[in-house]
């Protein structure tokens, strides 16, 4: 066997081995809530999505402006979506705009059940069967959050559930100085 070959024959596996340990390393340092958007101090896109309980009303980008809001994406299938959607009651409950978008469930009757079972804490719900609208939000799975400010301008992401704990430490003080900017 050709010498270069055999060194090739025999380095080949570590340094593959030493670039997926690399890799691999880089990835367990990583925090997964900290996705970057692209779409962070940029308007929100244009789309057009039908409402959840009445195929006969289409919403565009225009309900998300006029004041601060929360876009929860949401789906029936997510049970980390199960998880925060009390809360999200809760939050709702204390006057906390939400619009819902229900993202990639295949049946609309099954996601009107879940909110008739579980309580809608939405003000508005929009119905995304194909993942169109959370495509151009960039979301990458449910539930994701997105802060809004009065001018439809996204300020904020977060991946993952809305809860109390990450509520009171790093959203609330975000969604506080939206309201503040706004008055």
């Amino acid at each position: 066997m050709n010498k270069n070959l055999r060194w090739l024959v025999l380095f080949a596996p570590l340094v593959l081995f030493l670039l997926l340990a690399v890799f691999l390393l880089k990835g367990l340092g990583s925090d997964p809530t900290k996705l970057d958007s692209a779409l962070i101090n940029e308007p929100v896109p244009n789309f057009e999505a039908a409402d959840l309980y009445d195929t006969s009303i289409v919403y565009d980008e225009s309900v998300l402006k006029g004041k601060p809001i929360l876009l929860n994406v949401w789906a029936t299938w997510c049970p980390t979506c199960r998880a925060e959607h009390e809360f999200l009651n809760q939050l709702a409950s204390e006057g906390i705009p939400i619009v819902g978008l229900n993202y990639k469930d295949d049946s609309r009757g099954k996601a009107v059940n879940w909110l008739n079972t579980l309580g809608d804490p939405y003000t508005i719900n929009l119905f995304d069967p194909e993942g169109e609208v959370a495509f151009e939000f960039g979301v990458y799975g449910a539930p994701e959050t997105y802060f809004i400010d009065e001018q439809g301008v996204i300020r904020y992401r977060h991946v993952g559930d809305v809860n109390a704990r990450n509520w009171q430490s790093t959203l609330k003080p975000i969604y506080e100085q939206l309201k503040q900017e706004a008055q």
